[in-house]
């Protein structure tokens, strides 16, 4: 093989072009780098500017207290109080053994807990411990442990604890309702939170407050129509009585006779909306809004004036309610037998085969079409979460016995504030008033639905069932008028009835003369020995009524003379034997 020999010149000049080529691509790399930082620093900087505010500067946000919930005179039912959480930046969180048991020891917790919190390195943010005092995160923070921090929220209190708790609700630990008004009035009660542009360093402290970028809007405050002096006394004597007839639970409800507005609304069990620790869904549960029963008696009240409305019946026009009534091989009696009574004695009675008989005379289609004009089979439209419509057949459907049933309330089904509305009628001559939980500043329009004349007969009637010879005297009130009527119904159960499951009711109002108060009471299962609701029911209104009544300073209506006096073993109301069960 043969090789050339290159001379040397010939070596230098290759190797010096290339030296000027390479030297010459460097240089124009310089004149472009020059060229565009120059650019960045004089004309465009907001590109560099970003870039290291994105490295010191953050975004922070600014939260916003929700509003306050009070009762119709002003007593706060919710407030929000300042709180600090503890979150970390796991990537950063690099404690030494000692930081991480004096962590541990000022949070209440474990250090196999806080690592769980912080376990995944790759996010940017992990709360540890929410919503603790500012002392006990003052604690946290002077441990200056790497890659802890504190951030400022609101947490939730409610002054009255249980006895507000199924009225109010509570909300969660994002501090959005979670039940009840809180639940309800979302919208209205949650602020919007605000933010503020600030400097941190490396560590991720706050050294600068640059500027604030949106101002936090606290919630509005929401006045309820509870008066909490009312929903005090409503709670106590309902918790005693669910206690004394070891009752598996119990509703009450409240109304102000002239503008419908819901004064008390209690429920037994309850719960602390303070602590939820052991908390479950039985004792959340508004059982006065969202759950349903047969009214049993109660519905006697408005079989006879929807009669009445229709000229079918007078209150003297005499009804045979001597038992049994028998309809399709189904047997209707009444506990103790009656032979002829007035249609006013019907009431006074509970007489269950002289009511049926009464309504027996309409057309199921009239009946129906009343009943869902009294609000039963629709939702009351308060605005709280979970009411319950009922249950309400088309009247096409019913058959004999079934519209028979109906008119002592059986066969259907209503909330205990369903039933309390519907006695508005008698209370605002013929007017159906629409409810609220919201104070109300005007006098709501009702609507019609039966003359004045037959209210106030209808009222007389539960009158005369609250005096001396009807099923409610233990209802009665001294030194004022009182007007209502028991219920008492077997529980349905597997398809029919359960023979020693009932629920006890009564409804009524005071005083007559001028009505101020509405209340329902409603006992489930009393398993004490008694379940009529002359004696499980009525003595809850009777105490209910009467403190609210003098609380108020309501003149009494009622002569000396005619006070009622309490026997001590009250006539018993009426009952069927055939579906459904007491009347």
């Amino acid at each position: 093989m043969r090789f050339e020999k290159r001379t040397p010149e010939l070596r230098l000049r290759l190797e010096g072009w290339r030296s000027r080529f390479v030297l010459g691509l460097a240089g124009l790399g310089f004149l472009v780098l020059a060229g565009r930082a120059f650019w960045l620093q004089g004309f465009d900087h907001s590109f560099l500017q970003a870039k290291g505010e994105a490295r010191y500067g953050r975004i922070v946000d600014m939260p916003a207290s929700r509003g306050p919930v009070k009762d119709r005179h002003g007593q706060p039912l919710a407030i929000s109080t300042p709180v600090e959480s503890i979150w970390a930046t796991p990537d950063e969180f690099e404690p030494s053994e000692a930081q991480m048991r004096a962590l541990a020891k000022a949070l209440g917790m474990t250090p196999a807990e806080i690592r769980q919190k912080v376990a995944h390195k790759d996010r940017q943010f992990a709360w540890v411990k929410r919503q603790i005092s500012p002392e006990q995160a003052a604690k946290v923070v002077a441990l200056g442990v790497p890659g802890v921090f504190q951030q400022r929220e609101y947490r939730r209190f409610y002054p009255a604890g249980e006895v507000m708790a199924h009225v109010v609700g509570f909300t969660g630990i994002d501090d959005s309702g979670q039940e009840g008004i809180e639940l309800a009035q979302q919208q209205w009660l949650a602020g919007v939170p605000g933010s503020r542009k600030v400097i941190k360093d490396r560590k991720g402290r706050i050294v600068e407050d640059v500027e604030s970028l949106k101002v936090p809007r606290d919630g509005k405050a929401l006045v309820l129509s509870i008066d909490q002096r009312l929903q005090f006394l409503a709670h106590r004597e309902l918790k005693a009585a669910v206690e004394q007839n070891k009752a598996k639970g119990g509703s009450l409800v409240m109304l102000d006779a002239r503008t419908g507005e819901v004064l008390a609304l209690v429920n037994q069990p309850d719960y602390n909306p303070n602590n939820r620790a052991n908390v479950t869904g039985r004792q959340t549960r508004n059982r006065s809004v969202t759950d349903i029963f047969e009214p049993g008696s109660t519905m006697k009240p408005f079989t006879i004036a929807a009669a009445l409305e229709d000229g079918i019946v007078k209150p003297d026009t005499i009804v045979q309610s001597a038992g049994p009534l028998m309809i399709g091989g189904w047997s209707i009696n009444d506990a103790h037998p009656h032979g002829a009574l007035s249609v006013a004695q019907v009431i006074q009675k509970s007489s269950n085969v002289g009511t049926a008989r009464i309504q027996l005379q309409m057309p199921a289609v009239r009946v129906e079409r009343f009943y869902r004009e009294l609000g039963f089979g629709a939702v009351p439209q308060t605005g709280f979460p979970g009411e319950a419509k009922g249950l309400l057949r088309p009247g096409t459907t019913w058959k004999p016995i079934e519209q028979a049933t109906m008119a002592y309330g059986h066969g259907m089904s209503v909330s205990l504030l369903q039933l309390a509305r519907a006695y508005t009628i008698f209370t605002g001559e013929g007017h159906l008033l629409p409810l609220s939980l919201v104070r109300r500043d005007a006098m709501p329009i009702g609507k019609p639905l039966v003359s004045k004349e037959t209210a106030r007969e209808v009222a007389r009637m539960m009158e005369m069932a609250v005096g001396p010879g009807g099923t409610a005297p233990r209802a009665a009130v001294p030194g004022y008028r009182i007007a209502g009527k028991t219920g008492t119904a077997h529980k349905p159960e597997d398809g029919g009835y359960a023979e020693k499951k009932y629920v006890s009711s009564f409804s009524g109002f005071g005083p007559v003369s001028d009505p101020r108060y509405i209340v329902a009471v409603m006992i489930d299962e009393p398993g004490a020995g008694k379940h009529y609701g002359g004696d499980v029911a009525a003595p809850v209104f009777s105490s209910v009524m009467g403190a609210a009544l003098r609380m108020m300073s309501v003149p009494p209506d009622a002569q000396p003379a005619h006070e009622a006096k309490v026997p001590a073993r009250p006539a018993t109301e009426a009952r069927v034997a055939s579906p459904g069960s007491e009347g």
